[in-house]
């Protein structure tokens, strides 16, 4: 068994290759004689540690041919621990090749011994490293804006933009689907800011009746209306300093926007009932899923609101829209959830994930959260299942009838699919795929896809 560990051995002595190709139990072991031999080997196999003779021809008795295959085999693959043997003026042959990023040195004549221990000690700590890259690329993946968890360039290209708008103090709307995480988005460019100190208020205008929403934006002085027992600070007086996030803006009534206009130019409020004009500083961030477009064409939007609110525009991609992210974040809701209920469940079963990513998720994050959730109690397993989900995957009916298309069509789900369950890593998705890091390098930027 190898368990995946792969040696490759550049040296171009035909006995002494023979000599090393069987010390090396446990170990897959390939092995080259020359430096386009060795980039040959690097590209198809990746192996994780290479044994190189700094000797090798056409300079078989210097170190220039062996110096330069170093440099050429980290060029391809930086994270492989290369560690060099020389009988070549050993102390200067040491220095340039621990300076050309060679993981150790072990002088002529070898010690087969000794250099099996430290090729075993340069697996452990090529594991190790990889393992902390992929921890760290999950922590990245899920410790974005605002706590928002994704990998997906579609979704990280909306949080680099969030993020260069933070600072400016002017307004922005946020169009998107329901569910895809419009509020989220909203805490996280207002921590962000520099009001993050100060309140986030926030306020859905679709859920309060229009009769009531005037007072709990702007408040009421006591004996306003009936039932106005006291005096009540608005959510805009609330948001003071802060940020004020108004959801679902397209369903504030246009005579409430006439109001809203004048507070958005004078930055003063009048409460409900009252005559005082109260001074408030507040970013204004909303949002809708609506087409505010065509809203403000059909005159239910006024344009000169439009306008005040949407300073800065941001739209939202659908869960289906971005690429891998639907098993990230089943992986996170399961793990989640499962803590949080005490449930022996730790993860996804293969045809969850299979099943993930072929739903297309019309209920957004939401839905996801919701489906998971549900699974993890109902789960008579470690994994949560498709059948936990209760979903199937459907049949594939849209596939182009052109059979390039097609290729290209499958190709890119595939791809997409792959890196949403290696959690965005190169490696990782590569195994999964089947095919070399440079061929999937290829691929992805064939395909404009993105890791």
């Amino acid at each position: 068994m190898t368990d995946g560990r792969t040696l490759l051995i550049v040296e171009d002595d035909p006995g002494l290759q023979r000599q090393l190709r069987w010390a090396y139990e446990g170990y897959e072991v390939i092995v080259a004689g020359d430096r386009a031999e060795a980039l040959d080997a690097i590209r198809l196999h990746e192996p994780q540690v290479v044994t190189l003779d700094l000797g090798l021809p056409p300079d078989p008795d210097g170190t220039t041919e062996g110096l330069a295959t170093l440099a050429q085999i980290l060029a391809l693959k930086p994270d492989c621990k290369v560690v060099v043997a020389s009988g070549h003026g050993a102390r200067d042959s040491a220095l340039a090749a621990i300076a050309g990023g060679a993981w150790d040195f072990y002088q002529k004549p070898i010690d087969i011994d000794q250099l099996g221990l430290i090729v075993s000690r340069a697996f452990h700590v090529h594991a190790l490293e990889a393992e902390n890259r992929r921890l760290a690329a999950r922590d990245q993946a899920t410790a974005g804006l605002g706590g928002l968890v994704t990998a997906a360039p579609e979704m990280l290209k909306v949080t680099r933009t969030i993020e260069r708008v933070a600072p400016a103090d002017i307004s922005v709307m946020l169009l998107g689907a329901s569910g895809t995480g419009k509020e989220l988005l909203a805490r996280g460019l207002h921590d962000a800011s520099r009001r993050g100190r100060r309140p986030f208020v926030a306020i859905n205008c679709a859920a309060i009746p229009d009769t009531l929403l005037e007072s709990e934006l702007f408040g009421h002085e006591k004996g306003a209306f009936t039932g106005a027992v006291k005096t009540t600070p608005g959510k805009i007086e609330q948001a003071d300093g802060g940020t004020l996030f108004l959801d679902e803006i397209g369903d504030v009534p246009l005579a409430l926007q006439v109001k809203l206009l004048r507070f958005l130019q004078e930055r003063v409020i009048e409460r409900v009932g009252g005559r005082r004009a109260i001074p408030v500083d507040v970013r204004i961030v909303c949002a809708t899923h609506q087409d505010v477009d065509a809203m403000v064409a059909d005159g239910r939007f006024r344009d000169d609101l439009y306008y005040r609110l949407a300073e800065i525009v941001v739209r939202i991609p659908s869960l289906a829209e971005r690429s891998g992210d639907a098993a990230l974040l089943a992986r996170h809701f399961v793990q989640r959830h499962a803590r949080a209920m005490g449930i022996a469940v730790t993860g996804l079963s293969p045809d969850a994930v299979a099943a993930i990513d072929a739903w297309g998720w019309p209920g957004n994050v939401r839905e996801l959260e919701n489906r998971t959730k549900r699974a993890v109690i109902m789960a008579e397993g470690k994994l949560v299942t498709a059948a936990d989900l209760d979903l199937v995957p459907p049949a594939d009916d849209a596939l182009p009838i052109n059979l390039r298309a097609a290729r290209e069509a499958a190709d890119r789900s595939v791809i997409r699919r792959a890196l949403g369950q290696a959690d965005g890593n190169i490696s990782g998705t590569a195994r999964l795929l089947g095919v070399s890091r440079p061929t999937l390098y290829d691929l992805l930027k064939s395909y404009d896809l993105h890791a």
